[in-house]
This record gives C-alpha cells, sequence and structure tokens, in this order.
C-alpha cells in the first residue's frame, strides 16, 4: 500500500466501526513502519552535522583565538592632561584627611598603640608597597578599602586592554609627625600639616611598576592608570594630585 493511499484511506474513515479502528490502527502502523528509517537516517545526519558544525565552530574559536582576544581589547586612551584631571591640593585634601581620619600620629610607638583604628596594607595581590622609609603602611579602613579597589581596577583594565598584568607601587602610607619632620629636611612638599598624618592618604608612583609578567612600557601603564583614577575621582571617592616631582599620584579618600 502506497503513502498517499493509507493517507486517503484514513481520512474518508467516517464510521469509527470496530473493524474500521482495527484498519485505521494497522494503516497508521504500516505508514510508520515505511516512513521510520527515513526520519531516523534524517535526524541522524542532523544530529551529524550539528556535531560537526559544533567541532568545526570549537576549531574555528582556536584557531583564531588570537584575533579574537585583539577585537576584544579596548583602547587605551590615557587622560587629556595629567595636572587638569588631578588638580587636588593640599588644601582640599586636608579638609577630607580630617574628616575621615585619625588623630595625626606623632611616632613610630604612637602608632603602634593605635591599630585598632588602623588597617595593614603593607601586602596585597593588587598592589606591591615600596620599602618605605618615611612612613609606614597602614591606613584607616575607608581608604586602605580604596587603594584596594584602584589596584583591583587597574588589574581589571589592563586585561581588557590586552596589557600584561604589572602592580601599582605605593610610595607613601602613613607618617607620624617625626617622618614629616625628617622629610621637611629634604622635601619641599613635605608640610608640618601633612595628609599623610591621618592615615587617609597614599601615593602611588607612576613611573615605575611591579611586574608580575612580561614587563610594559612605564609610559603604557601611567596611561591605563590614569584612565582608572580618572574614573575613582569622578565617583567622588578621592581628591587627588599629580606630583611632577615626586613621580607619584598623591591622593586621600573621600
Amino acid at each position: 500500500m502506497k503513502k498517499e493511499e493509507i493517507i486517503s484511506f484514513i481520512k474518508n474513515l467516517k464510521i469509527p466501526t470496530k473493524r474500521q479502528y482495527l484498519l485505521g490502527f494497522a494503516a497508521v502502523v504500516a505508514f510508520l513502519a515505511i516512513v521510520r528509517p527515513f526520519a531516523v537516517g534524517e535526524s541522524c545526519d542532523t544530529v551529524d552535522e550539528e556535531k560537526f558544525n559544533a567541532q568545526s565552530s570549537l576549531q574555528s574559536y582556536t584557531l583564531n583565538e588570537s584575533t579574537f582576544n585583539a577585537e576584544k581589547k579596548h583602547r587605551i586612551l590615557s587622560v587629556p592632561n595629567y595636572k587638569m584631571a588631578f588638580p587636588d591640593s593640599q588644601s582640599v585634601q586636608i579638609v577630607a584627611a580630617n574628616k575621615w581620619g585619625v588623630k595625626p600620629v606623632k611616632n613610630r610607638e604612637d602608632a603602634e598603640a593605635r591599630k585598632k583604628e588602623l588597617v595593614y596594607v603593607g601586602e596585597s595581590p593588587y598592589y606591591h608597597v615600596d620599602r618605605l622609609n618615611s612612613s609606614i603602611p597602614y591606613l584607616v579602613p575607608r581608604a586602605a578599602m580604596l587603594l584596594q579597589d584602584i589596584g583591583q581596577a587597574f588589574y581589571d583594565s589592563l586585561y581588557m586592554k590586552g596589557v600584561p598584568l604589572n602592580q601599582l607601587i605605593v610610595t607613601s602610607v602613613l607618617r607620624t609627625k617625626e617622618d614629616v619632620a625628617r622629610l621637611q629636611r629634604h622635601n619641599g612638599n613635605a608640610t608640618d600639616n601633612s595628609c599623610h598624618l591621618y592615615g587617609t592618604t597614599f601615593d602611588i608612583c607612576y613611573n615605575r611598576y611591579h611586574a608580575i609578567g612580561r614587563e610594559v612600557r612605564n609610559d603604557t601603564l601611567k596611561w591605563v592608570l590614569s584612565e582608572v583614577l580618572r574614573d575613582i575621582r569622578q565617583q567622588d571617592r578621592a581628591y587627588i594630585k599629580y606630583e611632577v616631582k615626586q613621580g607619584c599620584f598623591h591622593m586621600t579618600v573621600r
């Protein structure tokens, strides 16, 4: 019985007698027996084709992974002018330091006694602390969080721009009054009422970086860092000053 005859037979069934029901059931079984090999074959072909396409796509992605990564990189733009982008002077930063900071620390002994108010920031996966001669690695919790967020944002930005990871270098943190007095002998920017006394302020150098893997030009890393700090400042999280002679970004948490 041909396929067309089976379909016509089923359509012409009008009275659901037992005989017609059995004949119809038999016809349907016969029809399924006829078309099943073709359906299965088509299904297998479809599965094989999808599997092949998936394998081809994976192979294509593997072969063109470098191209894909190159396409997803974000451009490095830097900022138009460092001094204009980061103009926050001592007079601006000291207000925030008084608001969020601790009582100025007299000396190292006083700092040791004030650790309940301060957070140790000497070690972190997000930044590298330079050898400190005129400060100690402590900040108020608010500033410590800011520093960590800057380091993490710097990592994220390097990754998105396809630049090998490098750590920021922190060059100055909490200073005691004795530290400030010593600095004033050879650093004209060191004032009696330094923001560093309050544990709210830290310096990140822009002309040196701590390479994790492959080294990158300092200028390239400086451009990326300036973008990160511009965003932080625009979010009203910090006051930032571009220090030319000291080669650092001097910042106080807001």
